[in-house]
């Protein structure tokens, strides 16, 4: 799908980079080096489909188009191979599959963990993490999660870390930590996405200041388009039935959620666009923009009212498909890809593919594959590239039973639960899988090979699972 025509407004922002606008980035002292500087950019139940250059009508995100359109974005999206906050982050920060990392939401990291920050430590990086963490296993039992102090060994090892477990009042947030051992329990002022931006803009501020030859990892990671959908008002531009829906939004309650929740999803999201872009002019103003990798994704999608549902878990493709940018404004000097991609990232290949931008080698402990090539011609491509992205949920949860599924780089998604097959869809031809070919009869030879491929991954990825024998009425 083209470019949204969003990118026309791209000026008025006063937040874009041309090749023109960077007369002084090479003067100021911070030259091209063979390390990069790299930004998770994070949102909390963000879909693909929920972005001007994938063409959703009902919100304009020109920042991210502009990363879209300067970089390489996933075609479909990226894969959440557990579309769940608690076992997405586990496998996000160590490259680790959930069922050894974190198998079922609220559990926390095993202890000990090595993350991302450990391999970017070793290579003389400076490592920094802001916003929401929600790993470390709070139940909200004892109170609220968002008092729930991170103990300083379980950050990570990010050299400072500012941020909090989970919290689901965004005009009510507080973080804790600073640098090592720092706690000091705070409340950010107005509105999360707006006030962990500052924490982030001030990081690079004071890292470009203090050592600005030390390449630095930094992770922004804010909670909406996450429900409460309390999006500031001057971003709540729609009215519920303005609402443009989806096609395989179901008539009745899948309406009524799509047209009561989407005017501040979409606001939510249009203030996280304009937060990037506040980031951009920040890299831009500190003369590092040349430099600096960004990566945009989220850790699952939303139903948002699709087939009927709200929320994640389910593989349906609102769940599992979120946003995935190789962005950042080093193409205009080092003639990095650009455009789309069909490459199947999944959660556990983010952390590779982030060391492989900047050159640092996967870790033994690490089961992702490393995608770098996709964005940088310099990157070797690796000798075996998955053919399928691995989805779970290890435990049955709100709308969604247990069950194991692949996404293929033919087009094809099927689904198996412990009973037996669930979902199978030709994405190719059928992309709001309106059409659910687990049981047909006439659909039983590719019904095979897909159940034989999945078991295949099963096996791959050392997953208990224990797949069914297809029905012989099948």
């Amino acid at each position: 799908m083209p470019l949204a025509s969003g990118l026309a407004t791209l000026p008025t922002m006063g937040h874009f980079a041309t090749p023109d606008n960077y007369a002084g980035a090479q003067g100021n002292g911070y030259q091209m080096t063979d390390k990069p500087n790299i930004i998770w950019l994070m949102g909390d139940q963000h879909r693909h489909h929920a972005t001007g250059y994938a063409g959703d009508p009902n919100l304009h995100t020109p920042n991210l188009d502009h990363l879209a359109h300067t970089g390489v974005y996933c075609r479909n999206g990226g894969v959440s191979g557990n579309a769940l906050c608690c076992p997405f982050r586990g496998s996000l920060l160590t490259g680790i599959y959930p069922q050894r990392c974190i198998p079922v939401h609220e559990a926390p990291l095993p202890d000990p963990s090595k993350t991302v920050a450990v391999p970017f430590n070793e290579a003389g990086y400076h490592t920094a993490w802001f916003g929401k963490w929600h790993v470390d296993g709070c139940l909200e039992r004892d109170g609220r999660a968002a008092f729930w102090i991170v103990p300083p060994e379980r950050r990570g090892g990010f050299q400072e870390w500012v941020g909090y477990e989970n919290n689901n009042s965004q005009w009510d947030s507080w973080v804790h930590g600073g640098v090592g051992d720092e706690e000091n329990l705070r409340q950010l002022d107005g509105f999360e996405t707006d006030a962990l931006t500052d924490l982030l803009i001030d990081y690079l501020e004071r890292q470009t200041s203090s050592n600005p030859e030390q390449p630095f990892f930094a992770t922004l990671s804010v909670q909406p388009p996450h429900w409460p959908t309390q999006c500031p008002e001057e971003f709540r531009k729609l009215r519920p039935d303005e609402i443009k829906l989806r096609p395989n939004v179901s008539r009745g309650e899948g309406e009524r959620q799509a047209r009561e929740w989407g005017p501040g999803y979409a606001g939510l999201i249009e203030n996280w666009d304009w937060n990037i872009g506040r980031v951009l002019a920040a890299l831009r103003k500190l003369g590092i923009a040349h430099n600096t990798h960004l990566m945009f994704f989220a850790d699952h999608g939303e139903m948002l009212g699709s087939h009927g549902r709200s929320g994640k878990v389910t593989p349906y493709e609102e769940s599992v498909r979120t946003p995935f940018i190789f962005g950042g404004e080093s193409f205009f000097y080092n003639r990095m890809h650009r455009g789309a991609t069909d490459a199947l990232i999944n959660h556990v290949d983010i952390a590779p593919t982030t060391l492989g931008l900047c050159g640092i080698e996967t870790p033994a402990w690490m089961e992702g594959t490393d995608y770098s090539f996709v964005r940088d011609p310099r990157r070797p491509k690796p000798e075996v590239v998955p053919d399928s992205a691995y989805l779970q949920a290890i435990v049955h949860r709100e709308q969604s039973p247990a069950y194991r599924a692949i996404i293929t780089t033919d087009g094809w998604k099927y689904a198996c639960t412990a009973e037996g097959p669930w979902l199978m869809f030709n994405l190719n031809d059928d992309p709001y899988e309106m059409n659910n070919m687990a049981l047909v009869p006439g659909c039983r030879h590719q019904r095979e090979i897909l159940h034989e491929r999945l078991r295949a991954k099963i096996a791959e990825v050392d997953d208990e699972f224990e797949l069914p024998a297809l029905p012989v009425y099948s």
